[in-house]
């Protein structure tokens, strides 16, 4: 680079590119540190993750021109989740809506990376330089973060995520499933399937939580075997289901920052977003929605050539401090819930077992309450 950028942006995922699209359009020098120079195009099928994103983020990456193509994206129309002893809910979006919607993870970095690509204003280096403004969301195991002296509390799960994808013998029609097992000998479990290949769809993107000694059988035992236990736990719904990709696995925990702003030894001002200023369980699939969460609220508050803030230095520290107020208190109600109902569904107590399908019961018959969930399902965080 001939200049110093005005933003440095560590990290290159999703959080990282759409921060870089959208501030080099509103007229700021950027540069992405990633592990290569001009990182190339994600490939097709290297991962089997999906994204589950409310209406909030999917306007935000249609605005980049970063939403995938139709054939990526599934919206879902229904959702049942089944608890461990008879209790279950059933959601319907509403006439006209989606409860979310099912992004295949390679489809949506190609789309972003093709669009960073083509805007103005994007460097791309290997090492951090200098700029006004640091931006962190290099994801929960940040070694920016850890270098700038933040503490991050953190509780892990005893759990691990183990996602694939399957194909299923009768068509999904675009219903998103999810059974909560807390009983032995298994133990604790959760299993997601998220429909993809459209409405009618035979395909599913699967998230199974499972305690950490029970993920490497299932991650090396044979396809057959593998296809056999996950038929069977999600109750034969989607008749016989069939393993078509790799399956891969990660550590569950909860974890945030204690502080997301400030000053480096160099007096160069910094941020954090995404999971690396706080993370969640995947149980509610909500993770990468808060992280552009915090994309729109640093678009609110920095300084742009045409912003409300538009006279005030790019490193003013009161505007980050604002951010970071203001996102704290957005995303702690979700942090909580979810950190609750992991906590309630895994909780081996018989009497905790009868409260909680008890309860999915009663809300699956209080139809206002069931419309004001789906309505804060679809509200930004």
């Amino acid at each position: 680079m001939n200049n110093i950028p005005e933003v440095c942006i560590h990290g290159a995922g999703v959080v990282g590119h759409a921060l870089a699209i959208a501030l080099a359009r509103a007229g700021r020098s950027v540069a992405v540190i990633s592990a290569g120079n001009a990182p190339s195009s994600p490939q097709p099928g290297a991962d089997v993750r999906a994204y589950a994103l409310n209406a909030a983020s999917q306007q935000l990456l249609q605005s980049l021109g970063a939403w995938p193509e139709a054939t990526a994206v599934t919206a879902v129309q229904h959702m049942q989740v089944w608890g461990d002893d008879g209790g279950s809910i059933l959601f319907h979006a509403d006439a006209g809506e989606s409860l979310n919607t099912i992004v295949d993870v390679p489809a949506l970095e190609q789309a972003l990376h093709r669009q960073a690509q083509a805007t103005p204003g994007i460097d791309w280096l290997t090492q951090p330089t200098s700029a006004k403004l640091h931006i962190v969301c290099e994801g929960r195991h940040s070694a920016t973060r850890a270098q700038l002296g933040v503490q991050r509390l953190r509780r892990p799960y005893g759990q691990v995520a183990l996602a694939t994808r399957m194909r299923t013998e009768h068509t999904h029609c675009a219903q998103a499933s999810q059974w909560f097992r807390s009983g032995a000998p298994e133990g604790a479990s959760i299993l997601a399937l998220l429909p993809m290949g459209g409405a009618q769809g035979h395909e599913v993107a699967v998230v199974w939580s499972l305690p950490a000694d029970q993920v490497n059988p299932l991650l090396h035992c044979p396809e057959a075997e593998f296809e056999s236990a996950i038929t069977q736990a999600s109750q034969g719904l989607l008749g016989h289901l069939q393993l078509i990709s790799a399956r891969s696995s990660w550590p569950l925990e909860w974890g945030q920052a204690d502080h997301w702003c400030g000053r480096d030894a160099q007096g160069q001002a910094w941020v954090l977003a995404g999971d690396a200023a706080r993370n969640i369980h995947p149980l509610a699939g909500l993770g990468l929605n808060l992280g552009l969460a915090d994309v729109r609220a640093l678009l609110e508050h920095l300084p742009t050539l045409t912003g409300p803030h538009h006279w005030r230095p790019l490193d003013d520290l009161r505007l980050l401090r604002a951010y970071e107020r203001q996102r704290k208190a957005e995303s702690a109600p979700t942090s909580w819930v979810v950190d609750g109902l992991q906590r309630l569904f895994m909780h081996p107590n018989p009497t905790a077992q009868k409260a909680r399908n008890w309860g999915l019961n009663a809300v699956n018959q209080w139809p206002s309450l069931k419309h004001w969930i789906v309505q804060r399902a679809l509200s930004p965080l």
